[in-house]
């Protein structure tokens, strides 16, 4: 008869190779086990105005703001949310009325809304968005460009329900 001995390297090598090979442990959280959620970003709720129009376009145009909105854990696309954007562009300040519009998601959770040029303020050109719905947990987002000259910014939401 062979006794077993239980040591802490085996106990090691055995959750290691359980990590590996997939097997989940039912102490880990749900969302480990999948996309995790956006967290908001320190700055992004600066000038916010809740209700802010959906429309097709903020200004004269010329930059362009898109993204995609994805639902935490599973990653499934979100279709029909709103997403409010706003920054100190060519055409006003962050917090003007007219520098901030909002735009609803496609059937493939993708959003684009054209906007005057975003230029630096505080030194940085950056963007605000936000996902202010009663679905999901609000998420704000501060964006920061690599360029004064880029003419896009693409941003990710990945949305946890609330």
């Amino acid at each position: 008869m062979t006794d077993t001995l239980i040591t802490r390297r085996t106990v090691i090598a055995s959750v290691s190779a359980a990590l590996i090979i997939g097997v989940s442990h039912p102490l880990l959280p749900a969302h480990a086990q999948g996309l995790l959620p956006t967290p908001t970003m320190r700055g992004g709720s600066n000038n916010y105005l809740p209700g802010a129009a959906i429309v097709d376009k903020i200004g004269g145009g010329g930059f362009w703001m898109t993204g995609t909105v994805r639902r935490a854990g599973d990653g499934k696309p979100l279709a029909g949310q709103r997403i409010q954007i706003w920054a100190h562009t060519t055409e006003g300040h962050e917090r003007d009325p007219q520098s901030h519009g909002a735009t609803l998601t496609n059937a493939d959770g993708a959003f684009r809304l054209e906007m005057p040029q975003i230029v630096p303020a505080f030194g940085q050109p950056h963007g605000h968005l936000v996902y202010d719905g009663d679905e999901y947990k609000t998420v704000f987002l501060r964006p920061v460009m690599q360029s004064v000259n880029d003419t896009s910014l693409n941003v990710e939401f990945v949305l946890q329900p609330a």
